[in-house]
């Protein structure tokens, strides 16, 4: 038997990177997948259907969240994969680039986890994957809004977890180190050498990589595991 026959799964911000393989994992392991991100017009392998969303705002939660419900009656997994960047440091960052970021990786979080919490908690089972980043625990120099939103998604989703602790509905978060990816490929050369000479396996990690850590966290392979942090940093965060 795969490891997610027959659970349905919202995975945001698919249209590449990490988003992408966790959406084509989840389907190869036999998840009904539905896939999002604000861009349109991607196309995806198996049965992966895609919907047009912009995670910050929202009514498009809402009816995204009732799309599924109407089509498939239950929603056992959401992964908060959706994000952005900005690489200002704190005196640089203007406020519109700061409530861009906000936005995306905090704001459609807690907007994701709020919808998904009604069929979850009615059913009395569910798996919500934040996706935040060793930026999350530690720090470097510059990109101050994401590091801001990407540690308030780790205590954000401890919150969760212990309100709904008792009610079978499970959020823990996923936390990557340097994985390339089209967005790390954008990224200035100099900054990617540099994290990959810090992470101690002396490479970047592949969406793969965390793709399976998502598809334990959403499998009941995990059922004992709620307000954690999956570390997937190639050692990065145990120096």
């Amino acid at each position: 038997m795969k490891r997610l026959e027959g659970k349905v799964a919202i995975v945001t911000g698919a249209g590449r990177g990490i988003g992408r393989a966790i959406a084509e994992m989840f389907d190869k392991e036999g998840a009904i997948v539905v896939a999002t991100s604000q861009s349109p017009g991607h196309t995806f392998p198996g049965s992966i259907e895609f919907v047009q969303q912009n995670v910050a705002e929202e009514e498009g939660w809402k009816s995204l969240v009732a799309h599924v419900m109407d089509r498939h009656g239950r929603i056992d997994a959401l992964v908060n994969n959706a994000g952005i960047i900005a690489y200002e440091p704190l005196q640089d960052l203007s406020l519109a680039d700061w409530e861009k970021v906000v936005g995306v990786n905090q704001t459609g979080v807690f907007l994701g986890m709020r919808e998904v919490s009604g069929p979850m908690l009615a059913q009395g089972s569910g798996s919500i994957i934040n996706i935040s980043s060793i930026w999350g625990n530690a720090a470097v120099g510059g990109a101050h809004a994401y590091h801001a939103t990407k540690g308030a998604v780790r205590n954000m989703s401890k919150n969760a977890a212990i309100t709904w602790a008792t009610t079978g509905v499970r959020v823990n978060s996923l936390h990557p180190g340097f994985i390339a990816t089209p967005l790390t490929d954008a990224q200035d050369p100099d900054v990617n050498k540099f994290v990959v000479g810090m992470t101690p396996m002396g490479r970047a990690g592949t969406p793969d990589e965390i793709a399976w850590g998502a598809v334990f966290l959403a499998s009941d392979e995990s059922s004992f595991m709620t307000g954690s942090e999956l570390v997937i940093d190639g050692g990065y965060l145990a120096q």
